[in-house]
């Protein structure tokens, strides 16, 4: 796929009735869901797509201002139903549920307990950290001539800083990435232990993703949780451990367990395909590239125009409390809504010229970490800053790079992962 045919390859007629959000082979091939989403958003912005058994459909929202309305509603829209589309019993929310599966009072409390670690005081204090490391990443990376951008860079780079932020060895780094992999790529058969509609992933059910993967997440944070607790420690376990949440509720074994599997997922993966499709971008974009070589001021800008490209993440559930009118459908109690923001990214009523890629836009309203969202990412500031800081290091070593290989995709419609970006570089 090159950019430069992506608008004409998109708003190719895509008949309604050949759209299938739940048909995850459509969306490897980096087209087929831009397609699907632009279809959806001219023909029917709120529509009802069927799934097979056990699961019941979803109305799949894909405009800007419905996905906004949705996500800041919790009290229409619902979290505690979960927020993928996997359909569960309330034994199961009981077992599985984490901080993105709450609203109200609990979800404020559990998010309070490491906002501050998130916040702009102890960002801005990570910066010489940051800097150091992405210069020891790109080091090691650029001197190989021929690599993959994935593997050392756009992986690496993330799960040291989240290995800060845990304080734990970096020689644990693999573990990490690869639990995310095989938790997150859970229905992709190149990560996945056990796929996710497979029968065997009935064993797993009350598992996160049902993927047995947690299980070694757990245990490894369980013996972090020993180590930490009853101490003075400022990294996110000890926070967890040592802190009790502002509604007086005490974080449970099981709360512990989910909390610290979302911190190893999150604070990974969806940095990482950020910066895969930045570089990817930038390499079928060379002029844009060439703008930012001329003007690294520009970096900051960019890294917003990087994030509404990427859309790391396609969709988030909701569940409707109530019936309710969205988009002109009638959504009855019960009914699961599902918010697909990389759909809400390329908005033309939102966006100019949506489907270009422009490191110089400024009117960038983007909904990638939720807009104006309870929910709203809480490593927002982080992940911009990781970002904004690997390309300030990484464009001006750059005397060229191009592609040198596939880049093939993660068979998943939630994550819009990379799993493999092979560049060769030239350096300046």
């Amino acid at each position: 796929m090159t950019t430069d045919t992506l608008p004409d390859a998109v708003r190719e007629p895509l008949p309604l009735a050949d759209v299938d959000l739940t048909d995850l082979d459509r969306f490897t091939d980096g087209v087929t869901p831009w397609r699907m989403f632009h279809t959806l958003r001219h023909a029917d912005p709120v529509h009802w797509q069927p799934e097979e058994a056990p699961n019941s459909g979803f109305w799949a929202v894909t405009r800007h201002q419905d996905i906004v309305r949705v996500d800041r509603d919790a009290e229409t829209f619902t979290s505690t139903r979960f927020v993928n589309l996997e359909e569960v019993d309330d034994d199961q929310i009981k077992k599985r549920a984490s901080i993105l599966e709450l609203d109200g009072v609990r979800h404020r409390a559990l998010r309070s307990m490491i906002q501050r670690q998130f916040g702009a005081s102890v960002i801005s204090g990570y910066t010489d950290f940051l800097r150091g490391l992405t210069a020891r990443t790109l080091d090691a990376a650029l001197a190989k001539g021929r690599f993959d951008f994935v593997e050392d860079v756009s992986a690496d780079f993330p799960i040291n800083v989240l290995a800060r932020l845990l304080d734990v060895p970096p020689e644990d780094n693999r573990k990490l990435i690869d639990w995310g992999n095989r938790i997150i790529g859970h229905t992709d058969p190149d990560y996945a232990d056990v796929l996710l509609h497979s029968e065997e992933s009935e064993r797993y059910r009350d598992l996160p993703f049902r993927s047995p993967a947690s299980l070694e997440v757990f245990e490894y944070g369980r013996e972090l949780a020993r180590q930490r607790r009853g101490g003075d420690g400022t990294d996110l376990i000890s926070r967890l451990v040592n802190t009790t949440p502002r509604d007086g509720v005490p974080l449970s074994p099981q709360d512990f367990d989910n909390y610290f599997l979302l911190l190893v997922v999150a604070g990974n993966e969806t940095t990482r395909h950020t910066i895969s499709h930045s570089m990817l971008a930038l390499i079928q974009h060379p002029e844009q590239l060439a703008r930012l070589q001329e003007d690294p001021s520009l970096i900051p800008v960019a890294v917003e125009e990087f994030l509404r490209w990427a859309s790391p993440v396609y969709h988030f559930r909701r569940t409707a409390t109530r019936d309710v009118e969205l988009g002109g459908k009638q959504v009855r109690e019960g009914d699961k809504v599902v918010m697909w923001f990389a759909s809400g990214n390329r908005d033309e009523d939102v966006f100019g010229n949506p489907y270009g890629f422009d490191v110089t836009r400024r009117d960038n309203d983007h909904i990638t970490f939720g807009k104006g969202s309870p929910h709203l990412c809480l490593g927002n500031l982080l992940a911009r800053t990781e970002i904004r800081i690997m390309f300030e290091e990484l464009i001006p070593r750059l005397a060229d790079i191009r592609l040198a290989g596939e880049v093939p995709r993660v068979r998943s419609n939630f994550v819009n992962g990379i799993k493999k970006l092979p560049v060769e570089v030239t350096l300046a």
